[in-house]
């Protein structure tokens, strides 16, 4: 029904249309009768999945991007995800960048934004996640900086978003990927890394002692670093103690696109990143000899998408222009046609 509805939905600009969605789903998140309904129609079978000292319900999860600000997770959550990320985060309410900013790129099955962390910050979301939680849903929290933030400081942002969200939230994504903050990319080089991950890891510890909780801190890269310079910031996770990677955020490269919106700048996500996105899993996987899990994402726009990312050792997989393309019963249809589920 959805490939049906989807080309009038694309008549209209992206970000309305995500707007009026995010709007539906928190209305359905409120009211009990509705998010039951939706949850009996695109229910899925547990298949636990444990990772970072977590307990999933399923290896299929919505990536950050998609609800910035904690208003539609408990309606998400009705489409049978094992966990949604929240986010990206910032310490204080910000625009983000002119519209408009997302593109939709229909002959490449793919997506380019550009949004630069809009959002209503850290207190804001933290109201949002105190409402009570479905059962077996894993909630994450991705961190990123605000844009008038010197790098010099990016620490600051870090550890204030830890500080609010870290009592609320299951685990923290440090978002240190994005191509749509100025300047945010260097500090995945590693020097940078080490510096903020150090500092990141005591405060965590420090927080884990005062809750009484262990509190799992994800990093999230770049599908654009070179071999050497993945190395380097897996090196720098290992030593600093992280409990995962997500890989990958989205991309600035842009080749063989048909669309006419190619050009416009921003991150390229969707199916054109799926080969590159797996790659990374691959490789930090071999890498790492398996000791860092990993969360698969990018260009998961198809069942297979899933299994190609579990094969190169994922163990668990985010999904946000394939729900786009593919609408709300994506969850459902993957764990009707993959393997072992």
């Amino acid at each position: 029904m959805y490939q049906l509805f989807r080309p009038v939905l694309f008549r209209f600009a992206p970000e309305r249309v995500h707007e009026a969605t995010l709007y539906l789903l928190n209305l359905i998140g409120r009211l009990t009768p509705l998010r039951t309904l939706l949850s009996s129609i695109f229910s899925v079978s547990r298949s636990p999945v444990d990772a970072f000292g977590l307990t999933f319900a399923n290896p299929l999860g919505l990536a950050a991007g998609y609800d910035k600000d904690g208003l539609a997770w408990r309606g998400l959550a009705s489409l049978g995800f094992g966990h949604i990320e929240i986010g990206t985060i910032t310490p204080r309410p910000q625009p983000g960048n002119p519209r408009p900013r997302i593109f939709r790129l229909v002959e490449d099955r793919a997506l380019i934004n550009r949004m630069g962390f809009p959002g209503r910050g850290a207190d804001f979301v933290a109201k949002q996640l105190q409402s009570s939680r479905p059962n077996d849903l894993i909630v994450g929290a991705n961190l990123g900086i605000n844009k008038d933030t010197h790098l010099d400081h990016a620490v600051e942002d870090y550890l204030i978003l830890m500080r609010v969200l870290s009592p609320l939230a299951d685990y923290l994504a440090i978002n240190v990927s994005s191509p749509n903050t100025l300047g945010l990319r260097r500090l995945q080089a590693k020097e940078a890394l080490n510096a903020l991950l150090s500092t990141i890891n005591q405060e965590r510890r420090e927080h884990e002692v005062s809750l009484g909780k262990s509190i799992p801190v994800l990093v999230k890269l770049s599908p654009d670093l070179s071999q050497s310079e993945l190395d380097d910031a897996l090196d720098v996770i290992l030593s600093t103690e992280m409990d995962g990677v997500i890989a990958t955020n989205t991309t600035t490269q842009r080749e063989g696109l048909k669309s006419k919106f190619a050009h416009e700048t921003g991150g390229l996500s969707g199916e054109p990143l799926s080969e590159r996105s797996t790659q990374v899993v691959r490789w930090i996987y071999q890498r790492t000899m398996g000791k860092v899990p990993i969360i698969g994402s990018g260009g998961v726009m198809r069942t297979s998408d899933v299994q190609a990312k579990l094969d190169a050792g994922a163990v668990l997989v985010q999904v946000y222009t394939g729900l786009v393309y593919n609408g709300p019963g994506f969850v459902k249809r993957v764990f009707s046609e993959i393997k072992g589920y």
